[in-house]
């Protein structure tokens, strides 16, 4: 069985004293692929690095709307440049976050529309944070022709009204540990109308841990309680899961 975490964040410092211990036991596993998550002006350097480290490791980069505020012109065309090496895969992690009172929502939308266009212009899949801004993330995407890249909506956390609005604009969607959670009724019902061609899953270690290790830190070894949830779910065997996201995965981000 092959896994893919589609979302993960391997760089960051919860890691820093035993990253390769980590990524040893995703292995075992059976994580056989990972794309890490560079989103700002210090995880896009690390991120690089550990793609370049790990042949099964790939790269997202892009500004994360909590660090919009901090986002310079000459930020953009550093991202775009990363586009070109072999194994950055997308533009993310990108979007709206109006949870975090970090960066102005005006701010944040003009930092997401420039790199759709950049998205659109080199041809790059883009990967979408989206947290309490549904309607505009829905919005913005339609605006900026966003279904010519298509892309990943990561953890995916709306209703079904606004999972159908994606799926319209050509978005997989991915889900992670909520859907472990016993009292997570939308996302699981959410996952259980996704059709099998639009699914990805993802740890977003070390955040958003899976039952029953809730509370603690998460790995990317975790995405096989996702997939074993998910398959749940779905009502298929976890082999089927594994094999359908995986090469959904594969599609997705043009891994050959």
């Amino acid at each position: 069985m092959q896994l893919f975490d589609t979302h993960t964040h391997l760089d960051a410092p919860q890691f820093d004293e035993d990253r390769e211990q980590v990524i040893a036991r995703a292995l075992e596993a059976g994580v056989t692929k990972m794309i890490n998550i560079g989103f700002n002006r210090e995880t896009i350097p690390t991120t690089i690095k550990l793609a370049e480290t790990y042949d099964y490791i790939y790269a997202a980069v892009g500004w994360h709307p909590v660090d919009a505020i901090d986002m310079k012109d000459g930020d953009l065309e550093w991202i775009a440049s990363l586009c070109s090496h072999p194994k950055v895969v997308a533009i993310g992690e990108i979007g709206l976050d109006y949870y975090w009172d970090t960066s102005p929502k005006e701010v944040q939308q003009e930092v997401l529309r420039k790199q759709i266009g950049l998205a659109r212009e080199l041809g790059m899949p883009i990967c979408i944070h989206n947290r309490d801004a549904h309607e505009d993330v829905v919005r913005i995407l339609r605006e900026e022709k966003a279904n010519e890249v298509g892309g990943v909506m990561h953890s995916f956390s709306g209703s079904w009204e606004t999972a159908k609005m994606c799926l319209d604009l050509g978005f997989h969607l991915s889900f992670g540990g909520p859907i472990t959670f016993k009292n997570a009724r939308v996302p699981k019902e959410v996952l259980e109308k996704t059709p099998l061609d639009r699914l990805l899953i993802e740890t977003d270690s070390p955040y958003l841990t899976p039952h029953p290790f809730r509370g603690k830190r998460n790995e990317s070894g975790y995405v096989r309680l996702v997939a074993e949830a998910a398959a749940e779910i779905k009502g298929i065997d976890l082999q089927e899961l594994a094999e359908i996201t995986y090469a959904n995965a594969l599609v997705r981000f043009g891994i050959v």
